[in-house]
């Protein structure tokens, strides 16, 4: 489980976080949404540690404001930034390798699970990592995190310009990680029939701030005239 209290984040003169609070569950797909430009990626950067903060973020009790960005990878929270960052003049395997290098075990090879929830990537392990679609080198953004062993996933708009066939086999990836290994998933996504299909509960940003959360049910048309739509 990750709590995050009275989170605040500034860049330079702005201050795009401001006293942010919120629970991501074990076993639960935590959706957070918002208009574009109201904190999202720096959300998901400040539980990372990419940029700097103030506040409590709590990871199974465990205090990460003021831990390394790659000693949150090692006590289980793995990362899918938006873009995806993979390299792309690495292979598919090499790319996969990459993320063992947070593992506290020190495996060397890329668990056979990877494979099985993402097949193309067994195919096309020796293909250089851009060669690959979108919706391929989204799979391989996902099997890096996973190959760091996390217990929790982190996701910046998985969705975000791949074919919907690939969309939908990633939310199935997405939700069996978390009901079948108590995952805790906490995931941006602007598209609203995703967020709906795969997601328990959402959290609604605005100005930095949280302005509306509840369980997916109750993101009502009314919600999303409020605080979602352009």
């Amino acid at each position: 489980m990750i709590e995050i209290a009275n989170l605040n984040q500034f860049y330079g003169e702005s201050h795009t976080l401001w006293d942010m609070n919120l629970n991501a569950e074990p076993g639960k797909i935590t959706c957070v949404m918002g208009r574009n430009g109201v904190g999202k990626t720096t959300l998901m950067k400040s539980i990372m540690g990419l940029l700097p903060s103030s506040g409590s973020i709590k990871y199974q009790g465990k205090e990460l404001i003021g831990i390394a960005p790659e000693k949150r990878a090692e006590i289980g929270i793995g990362y899918v930034p938006q873009g995806r960052e993979i390299f792309s003049q690495l292979t598919v395997e090499e790319n996969l390798k990459i993320g063992l290098l947070a593992r506290k075990d020190k495996v060397k090879e890329v668990p056979q699970r990877i494979y099985e929830l993402f097949p193309v990537l067994k195919e096309m392990l020796h293909r250089k990592g851009g060669d690959l679609s979108g919706g391929q080198q989204q799979q391989l953004a996902i099997g890096r995190a996973l190959c760091t062993n996390p217990s929790m996933l982190i996701l910046d708009e998985p969705g975000e310009g791949i074919q919907p066939n690939i969309v939908q086999m990633i939310g199935e990836v997405i939700q069996k990680l978390a009901k079948e290994e108590n995952f805790t998933i906490l995931l941006v996504e602007q598209k609203l029939p995703f967020s709906r299909k795969f997601a328990d509960q959402f959290v609604i940003m605005e100005r930095g701030r949280v302005v509306a959360e509840n369980t997916i049910d109750q993101l009502t048309d009314e919600v999303v005239e409020q605080y979602l739509s352009v």
